[in-house]
């Protein structure tokens, strides 16, 4: 029996026994509801002072630079007995010449398969192994990096691998083919997935077909990789006044300096890298349609060009992007997904790159029959974020949570050492995130009505759907004029097109 089921029945007991006018005395005193005790209870831990939060000041990494220009970061993390390493060295995809697109892939593939020339990449695979030791190269769009880790009592032995990787690569030609034929494979399984096609063709339309941001290997450019074109880039990049190496682990910076310094300052400075400059134009306006009869649903992306994190702008348009897309509560989820229900998932995002434009995108994934319905609803959210600015409950909600996940690109010592070696490689003052907190913090509702006025434009926006087109009802041609995306992958040199 429950605590109120026993007070009742006792309550009836003592009414057979007690005088009435007593009872009526007795239930005046007491309270009118269980309830009413709690709410009168006494709150002390209310009472207990909550100091503010401590300034966040992650601690920085050791910044070192050699006379031939090698740059150098060092991070201690002594939590636990491990060293990880790492060399970027610019130059990437975007360098590659035009007639050789998947160069810097296979490159960064054949690079550590091969091995050197005192250890071939299969039996530097077994010594590593026995030590649960790593170590990988890869490329990216804007440099190709080597990384290394291991447990602190194999540093010296790991590193030294590492560094006769970089030093003398043996690059085989049996490696390269492999590394060729995984990218054929990868070339012809590219159109397998309906978003990768969305977004591919997406990133096309923003920066042209050509351009290095957005061109793709083919058949042909990869089969014209050679075994000199990797020497040659490798011995054309791999200097020290384009690398920068960055140390983290449990390790004392003096004596990692001392290392450091004897394996890379005998290095001659060589030539620097071109850099090249890039032009940059909005997407011909228009929808494109690209033919996908295998599937039930549309890809939906509208886009059109962000910007760079150096833009004054940068802060008050990471806020207007954290109203428009940032998350579950954001304009453009609640509409086109929580309210209207048309689509199973939808995102966007106001591009930054570090030092060319980024991508404004609003994506989605929707049934085909509403494929025009979603299509205006975006557009609707787009064009809504030009003419209503932020309500003070949107500002205060979109800046606590840009400020709230600041912290999480430091909450280890190596991500903040990455931080700082992102910073370096494309030329920012070592102090850009410093300002961040300030520069958020000081975005106003105007400041982001004047940055969407600035820089949102949908009439310079394109459209991108991938999708089954016998199921689009109504048609696309109801929003306007569609373009067909020929899609079709070129065949290999000597075989005939399907």
């Amino acid at each position: 029996m429950n605590r109120s089921s026993w007070t009742a029945v006792a309550a009836i007991a003592i009414s057979t026994l007690l005088p009435s006018p007593l009872l009526v005395a007795q239930s005046a005193a007491a309270p009118a509801h269980p309830s009413a005790v709690a709410h009168a209870q006494v709150q002390p831990w209310k009472k207990i002072p909550i100091p503010a939060l401590p300034e966040f000041k992650p601690e920085q990494p050791k910044r070192i630079e050699l006379s031939n220009g090698l740059v150098i970061f060092l991070q201690e993390d002594h939590e636990l007995p491990f060293i990880n390493g790492s060399i970027l060295i610019r130059g990437g995809s975007r360098d590659e010449p035009a007639g050789k697109i998947g160069l810097v892939s296979i490159y960064g593939q054949a690079w550590r398969t091969s091995g050197t020339a005192t250890m071939d990449g299969d039996k530097l695979d077994d010594v590593l192994e026995s030590k649960a030791a790593s170590i990988e190269t890869s490329g990216g769009s804007a440099n190709t990096s080597l990384r290394w880790s291991s447990l602190k009592g194999d540093f010296d032995s790991v590193f030294a691998s590492a560094t006769d990787l970089l030093f003398h690569p043996s690059f085989k030609e049996d490696k390269l083919a492999l590394a060729q034929r995984q990218l054929y494979t990868s070339i012809t399984r590219r159109n397998d997935d309906a978003s990768d096609i969305a977004i591919r063709e997406a990133v096309k339309l923003v920066y042209g077909p050509e351009s290095p941001f957005a061109r793709q290997p083919e058949f042909a450019t990869v089969a014209a990789v050679t075994i000199e074109d990797l020497k040659q880039w490798h011995d054309r990049t791999v200097v020290p006044n384009e690398m920068i190496i960055s140390v983290s682990g449990d390790f004392n910076s003096a004596e990692m300096e001392k290392k450091l310094r004897a394996a890379f300052e005998p290095l001659q400075r060589g030539p620097a890298q071109a850099s090249e400059k890039f032009t940059f134009t909005d997407p011909k306006p228009g929808i494109r349609f690209a033919e996908k009869n295998d599937v039930n649903q549309s890809n939906v992306l509208i886009v059109g060009l962000g910007t760079e994190r150096r833009n004054p702008d940068y802060y008050a348009l990471s806020v207007m992007n954290e109203v428009f897309s940032g998350g579950f509560g954001s304009r453009v989820v609640q509409s086109v997904r929580t309210r209207l229900g048309l689509a199973y998932s939808v995102d966007g995002s106001f591009g930054a790159s570090y030092d060319h434009p980024g991508i404004f995108y609003v994506i989605a994934g929707t049934k085909s029959a509403s494929t025009v319905a979603a299509t205006k609803a975006m557009l609707d959210e787009v064009n809504r974020l030009k003419t209503v600015p932020p309500t003070p409950s949107e500002l205060a909600k979109a800046k606590d949570q840009l400020l709230n996940s600041f912290v999480f690109h430091f909450d280890s010592p190596e991500k903040t050492l990455n931080e700082q070696v992102t910073l370096a490689f494309y030329g920012y003052p070592p102090d850009f995130l410093d300002k961040y907190k300030a520069g958020i913090e000081k975005v106003t509702s105007e400041d982001v009505a004047r940055v969407a006025r600035k820089y949102v434009d949908p009439d310079k926006l394109g459209i991108v759907v991938v999708g089954n087109e016998a199921e689009i009802k109504p048609p696309l041609n109801s929003l306007g004029k569609v373009t067909d995306l020929d899609i079709t992958i070129p065949p290999p040199p000597g075989k005939p097109s399907k």
